[in-house]
């Protein structure tokens, strides 16, 4: 029998630009039947629980031996892998590496891959540049759920940290609520603040004023996205959230627990939190080292303390399927939690290769030949 050779597309970011990866109406599509996937129960991630984030490094707080990094904001590096059903019905994995003094060696904060594997043999059929695809997706989560969750008519968004992640988050929010006339961006560096905010109003045709006050961009703000990295969380106070206001976590905020108990939670998916939970208390610094990886650190602590019952938690699957209702009055205050999951990934991930393959676009490279293997 001849030999076999098993090839891999090489896909860049030039590539996937060129594919469509910065088509957020069509990633909302996407991300939004993964939510449904979700629901069903058609996918796995890891670990016993079948629903781990990833597996991460915990890195030292002291260099043990020369060379070993040490921990640090947004320091990590992970595997993040899964099986997606539904017309994908493919295994993936997201490496994801973070450092927040990649910016001062002019890399980005995190540096990521996409790999898509044959669930059958596990052949990589391809590797690809991860980032964009990360950004578009993590951005598009909040766009389903403020098409899902958000009060009817929402006009003005509040948006906690100007950077790559809110681009994208207002963007889907645009995508997921047509009616959105306006933003308040906060964000600590005021100058870089209004630079962002002329862009995004050039893109997206609304009106965004600046502020160096949380306050002012929450309490007018029916739709509240949250994205901020390093090692200080933004403090926002309960009294600040208007009637019927949309929180979304994208990144953590210093809340307090009866801004949880008092509202309506729900999750992306709170069996992966639940995971979180588990991974903090196993870790000999307890639920303080998942800081770093889990937004709904606060809400874990609160729940720790006794301060709010998991139980009263939804997820937005059932909601996204039609089996559960998702806003119940205008006037109720829902805090959508996410933590991210490789599953989105590898939906988007996917589309675009099939694009990709459509175009003529990447490299093909052999991945091993028959002949060395046998």
């Amino acid at each position: 029998m001849a030999g076999q050779e098993v090839k891999t597309l090489l896909l860049s970011q030039k590539d996937l630009i060129e594919a469509g990866v910065m088509d957020m109406p069509h990633c909302v599509e996407v991300i939004e039947d993964v939510f449904s996937l979700i629901g069903k129960g058609d996918y796995l991630m890891g670990g016993p629980l079948e629903n781990e984030h990833g597996q991460m490094i915990y890195f030292p707080k002291e260099e043990r031996f020369p060379g070993m990094p040490v921990t640090g904001p947004d320091r990590r590096f992970m595997a993040m892998i899964c099986y997606l059903g539904g017309k994908y019905k493919i295994c993936g994995e997201k490496w994801y590496g973070s450092n927040a003094e990649n910016t001062k060696r002019g890399l980005p904060r995190s540096i990521l891959t996409t790999i898509l594997n044959d669930a059958d043999t596990g052949v990589p059929f391809t590797i690809m540049s991860g980032n964009l695809i990360s950004a578009m997706r993590t951005g598009a989560v909040p766009g389903v759920a403020a098409r899902h969750l958000a009060r009817k008519g929402a006009e003005t968004v509040g948006i906690i940290g100007g950077g790559v992640i809110n681009r994208a988050c207002l963007y889907a929010i645009k995508v997921g609520v047509p009616t959105i006339k306006s933003a308040v961006l906060y964000d600590i560096n005021i100058e870089k603040g209004k630079e962002w905010a002329e862009q995004e109003s050039r893109k997206h045709g609304i009106k965004i004023t600046v502020t160096d006050k949380i306050e002012e961009a929450v309490r007018q703000a029916d739709i509240i996205t949250i994205a901020t990295s390093g090692d200080t969380f933004p403090r926002i106070e309960t009294e600040w959230l208007k009637p019927g206001a949309l929180v979304t976590f994208t990144g953590d905020a210093d809340m307090d627990p009866e801004a949880f108990s008092d509202n309506t939670v729900i999750a992306d998916n709170w069996k992966m939190h639940e995971a979180f939970f588990v991974d903090g208390k196993e870790h000999p610094e307890g639920l303080d080292a998942v800081a770093v990886v889990a937004p709904t650190f606060h809400l874990l602590k609160a729940i720790d303390a006794g301060k709010y019952d998991q139980t009263k938690i939804r997820n937005l699957g059932p909601i996204v399927n039609g089996e559960e209702p998702g806003r119940r009055s205008d006037d109720e205050i829902i805090m959508f939690v996410t933590g991210g999951m490789p599953l989105h990934d590898i939906a988007w991930g996917k589309t675009l290769y099939d694009q990709a393959v459509a175009k003529g676009l990447g490299t093909e490279y052999c991945f091993f030949d028959e002949a060395y293997w046998r």
